[in-house]
């Protein structure tokens, strides 16, 4: 039986391999997908992205009560959106917070989240990789 992992991905994640290569890196997510389900041929993965705070939680809760898990990048809603902490306390369906950045080397609001109080756990600063040891995880935990 496949699991279904569900990732959302939230604002100015639409630009990765645009947007500040020497922070997030050159791939598009799109392709990096791709590479994720070849790595995963068992996992039944939906993909979201929004720069919209009411569509993440609109689809944290559309797929909170029947994913087998969720990877979460809330993007820069981490730092400001109790409504997005909310929304992941609310679900039934484990997150794991996942940033590409090291969000602890960067700016100090940075480094507080709305959402890890909220996660089965937190991985930050390992690049798109972060995604598959989310994955991993999610596939080990039950």
């Amino acid at each position: 039986m496949s699991k279904k992992i569900s990732i959302i991905n939230g604002p100015n994640l639409n630009l990765l391999g645009k947007r500040e290569p020497g922070i997030y890196g050159t791939q598009d997510f799109d392709s990096f997908l791709a590479d994720l389900q070849k790595e995963f041929p068992k996992v039944s993965f939906t993909y979201f992205q929004s720069n919209v705070e009411g569509e993440l939680i609109n689809e944290l809760q559309r797929v909170g009560f029947d994913a087998d898990g969720i990877v979460f990048n809330p993007g820069g809603y981490t730092h400001t959106s109790v409504a997005i902490g909310d929304a992941v306390a609310a679900i039934s369906s484990r997150v794991i917070e996942v940033h590409i950045s090291n969000v602890f080397a960067r700016e100090t609001f940075r480094q507080h989240s709305f959402v890890s109080p909220h996660a089965l756990g937190v991985i930050s600063g390992l690049g798109l990789h972060g995604y598959a040891l989310a994955v991993q995880h999610l596939l080990k935990a039950d």
